[in-house]
């Protein structure tokens, strides 16, 4: 490697891979983004390994399995000692800064019951430096840069309610109190800016993360109204509502929560997405959200043009993924705790300035979240030496941005998903009578078929990807799909028996030292 380049790592919350390539493609305007596409390698089978936020997060920063890691849910704790890319990419010489958050719950074990840590689910994981705070329940910073700009601003539990222009009859578009030049969004990347701005030559990395399209739905004018009239396709919804609750205990479950699931602030906003399913409602929330979706675009763009307008753009490995998807009126459903597809598939777009004779390359291998920890630690030169690879679940994926496939590459991928909470049980535990440590689902997904394995006996779910893609028939219960299923459930055990933390296991302490494999 060239003596200290630049790493820029940023993650889009709740960015679905079709949005880039795929279903949504022809309809959302993404330039920036996709002309990153086209100049780096990008791979169109990316998944994350578990949802929501904080997990997602926490396995893309440790590459670790929410299994191992333990962090399993929004406010689960992560172990202090738990390796991570803030810690190894500091034995680089690196900075690692942080522009926006980690959702990462401080470990009570090592820190004072009265520390803030332990009292946020929102906290830093250890080793970054938080150059802007910008978490979902705070945002200090922005909202203080409101207030200097002259915002009469509300109180923060009622900043994403839409404001409706005077005379008009109020819409669940209506645009954010701010202008677009003032959003999150906008305020994150000012401050971007200005730190690169005087970082030119220093070999920096600089973790960003984007809030948006994340709910509440809201956006500044023009971004409200960019899809308002536009021919957006409807959701995959081939399927009742109650056809889609009769499908699993636990998608009846799901789709009774969304229900009471808060897509838009204020008065209007109170969506019923099942029992009424107005396209109307539907539509909207599908164009706000591409509206968030142009305008991170246009955002990411201003620091893609900020690398090339000083010459840093071919000094600078570019990492650009989200941690989880979203439904968005897919199977009736929205949000990201689901089964299906949207859920999981997200973008991940890497370009590797020393490789540029394979930009353009689109990998169809299957790729998970947890890769791309030790792919940044490879390319800063620090190899697998510095964390132990039995620390970490993840594959380096250096060979695919030098044009080849490493050897013995992943024929599936692995997710998971905790629906349990320990104080306050969910209607999950409530309804099916779970304790906390059986609140948990399995997915493993090949090529062919996609197995859904839930804890406690509950019944799986198999989906034949190749003549059913949208995973609209349970194959579960059909006779003939019973080798499938059983094949299916040997390979998710293997996969578990494989993955499973090895931090020490493999080593052994002899007379002659530490032996290891």
């Amino acid at each position: 490697m060239v003596e200290k380049q630049n790493i820029l790592f940023i993650i889009i919350d709740q960015l679905r891979a079709d949005c880039v390539t795929g279903a949504l493609e022809a309809y959302v305007d993404m330039p920036n983004i996709r002309a990153l596409r086209d100049d780096s390698v990008s791979f169109n089978k990316h998944y994350s390994v578990v949802n929501p936020c904080g997990p997602a997060r926490a396995s893309i920063l440790t590459s670790q399995y929410a299994y191992n890691h333990g962090s399993v849910r929004n406010g689960a704790p992560l172990a202090f000692d738990t390796p991570n890319l803030a810690r190894e990419i500091r034995k680089a010489g690196y900075e690692p800064m942080l522009f926006g958050y980690t959702d990462t719950s401080g470990d009570p074990s090592v820190l004072h019951e009265n520390d803030p840590s332990v009292r946020e689910y929102e906290s830093v994981m250890p080793g970054w430096v938080e150059k802007l705070e910008m978490r979902a329940e705070s945002s200090y910073p922005w909202r203080a840069s409101l207030k200097t700009k002259g915002y009469d601003i509300p109180p923060f539990d009622e900043f994403f309610v839409p404001q409706t222009p005077k005379g008009q009859e109020p819409r669940l578009d209506d645009p954010a109190f701010y202008k677009a030049e003032d959003s999150d969004t906008a305020f994150l990347t000012d401050e971007v800016l200005k730190e690169l701005s005087v970082r030119q030559g220093r070999g920096w990395f600089a973790h960003v993360t984007y809030l948006r399209p994340h709910p509440p739905l809201v956006a500044a004018a023009p971004y409200n109204h960019m899809y308002k009239d536009a021919d957006i396709p409807p959701p995959i919804a081939d399927k009742t509502c109650q056809e889609e609750a009769a499908t699993h205990p636990y998608l009846a479950i799901y789709l009774e929560v969304m229900k009471h699931h808060k897509y838009f602030e204020g008065p209007l906003g109170e969506p019923d997405v099942c029992d009424g399913q107005d396209p109307e409602i539907i539509k909207i929330g599908r164009a706000i959200y591409m509206g968030l979706v142009t305008e991170v675009d246009h955002h990411v763009g201003r620091i893609i043009d900020h690398l090339k307008s000083t010459n840093e753009y071919d000094n600078t490995l570019i990492v650009l993924t989200a941690d989880h998807g979203e439904m968005l009126g897919d199977h009736r459903s929205w949000e990201k705790r689901s089964v299906y597809e949207a859920s999981f598939h997200v973008p991940l777009i890497i370009r590797d300035p020393n490789n540029k004779k394979f930009h353009g390359t689109v990998i169809e291998r299957f790729s998970e979240s947890i890769d791309i920890m030790p792919t940044i630690l490879r390319w800063a030169g620090l190899g697998d030496g510095l964390i132990k690879p039995n620390s970490y679940n993840g594959h380096c994926l250096m060979a695919f941005l030098k044009g080849g496939v490493p050897g013995n590459w992943r024929t599936h991928v692995y997710a998971e998903l905790d629906f349990g909470e320990p104080a306050d049980p969910t209607p999950w535990q409530q309804v099916m009578g779970l304790d906390l440590q059986d609140a948990n689902l399995a997915i493993l997904r090949d090529e062919n078929y996609k197995l859904v394995h839930f804890n406690a006996g509950i019944p799986p779910l198999l989906f034949d990807l190749k003549a059913d893609p949208n995973e609209m028939v349970d194959l579960a219960d059909d006779a003939e799909s019973m080798p499938i299923l059983l094949k299916m459930t040997q390979k998710l055990l293997s996969h578990r028996m494989r993955y499973t933390n090895r931090r020490l296991s493999n080593y052994r302490v002899t007379p002659q030292g530490t032996l290891s494999d």
